[in-house]
């Protein structure tokens, strides 16, 4: 675990040593993260992949720079250990608002379980402050939805709402990420329609091109 830790700190070394945004920093920080995402703290929650996300983004944007917080500093931990305080971090305020989001719900719950849809609720991301530069990892997805080559994500939508599919979710859901709230308002279908719609549909196949390319 100690020869890892140092495999780490060596590898973020060399990645600050190159230019914001350059290929050999990017390719060294996707090599990071493949190393260090089997190893985070994980827990099945419906916003843990949520919660992932933000911390991947916070990694890149504060590993070098410290853009959007306090800069990696070695002699305070490991890599693993500042990522996973961050990650904890965020998976409790996404239950703090889980459950302030359900306190606030509960009539439009009851009136979806007589419909017979799931009443589970997700809830609202908030916004996350966006930055002059874009991480690279997360302009490589965001490529990858606009073009939408095989028409997959365009095809894939809410059943009777292909105005609803996962083309527009993803890049609704990439951060500065749109509030569960706002997508629900803006589309006219509950919080519990689009949110498991994305989590079952949306986010396998965002997964399966990350893992293809080797982002995560």
């Amino acid at each position: 675990m100690v020869e890892f830790d140092e495999q780490l700190r060596s590898l973020v070394a060399q990645a600050c040593g190159h230019p914001p945004g350059s290929p050999q920093r990017q390719k060294l920080l996707t090599q990071i993260i493949r190393l260090t995402s089997r190893r985070l703290w994980k827990e099945y929650t419906p916003y843990y992949q949520d919660a992932l996300q933000q911390t991947w983004l916070y990694f890149c944007r504060n590993v070098c720079e410290g853009l959007t917080g306090q800069k990696y500093d070695p002699t305070y931990g490991t890599v693993i250990t500042w990522l996973n305080a961050y990650l904890r971090r965020r998976l409790q305020d996404f239950y703090i608002n889980h459950n302030k989001e359900q306190a606030t719900t509960v009539p439009l719950r009851i009136r979806q379980s007589k419909s017979g849809e799931s009443s589970d609720v997700i809830d609202p991301v908030e916004n996350l402050a966006a930055t002059p530069e874009t991480p690279p990892i997360l302009e490589e997805l965001e490529a990858w939805v606009e073009r939408d080559l095989s028409g997959e994500l365009r095809g894939t939508h809410v059943k009777g709402r292909p105005d609803v599919n996962c083309q527009v979710l993803i890049l609704k859901r990439l951060p500065p990420e749109v509030s569960w709230k706002e997508l629900s308002e803006q589309f006219g279908l509950a919080i519990p329609t689009l949110s498991s719609f994305y989590q079952r549909q949306c986010l396998p196949r965002l997964r399966k091109f990350a893992e293809s390319e080797g982002l995560i």
